[in-house]
């Protein structure tokens, strides 16, 4: 298994999904920055994080949103292009964060249960024996 960890930008917003099976996923393109000075690139990671969550997840994570993501590297092969996929296990928003797309416009914050730029996916803390204190999912 290849775990990585991706500090970059959210690329276009979010999108939410239900499987045929009833399994939720939330899928984003994140771009992190390589190297440095002239040879500086951008990498393209496809992400997708899996289960409870994942519809307030995806209503978070608009184009230009500061993330940092952690979870299983893949690839996949596409006429002669190879793209780098994650399933994330842990998304934590970094910085100052976009507007959400659910909340109407208006300036509130998105999400008040942490400063720090975690999400509130709905579940009680007592029924979460994993729950990390630091905004990390």
């Amino acid at each position: 298994m290849r775990v990585i960890t991706i500090a970059g930008n959210i690329g276009k917003d979010a999108t939410f999904k239900t499987t045929q099976r009833g399994d939720k996923l939330c899928s984003f393109p994140v771009a992190a920055e390589d190297g440095y000075g002239d040879q500086k690139t951008t990498l393209w990671f496809d992400v997708t994080r899996w289960g409870n969550g994942a519809d307030k997840l995806a209503d978070m994570l608009v184009k230009g949103t500061k993330v940092t993501v952690i979870g299983t590297l893949s690839t996949r092969e596409h006429d002669g292009k190879t793209y780098l996929q994650v399933r994330a296990d842990h998304v934590k928003l970094q910085g100052e964060r976009q507007q959400s797309r659910g909340n109407g416009g208006n300036n509130a914050p998105r999400n008040e249960s942490s400063a720090a730029g975690g999400y509130d996916d709905g579940l009680d803390d007592d029924s979460i024996p994993f729950l990390r204190s630091d905004g990390v999912f």
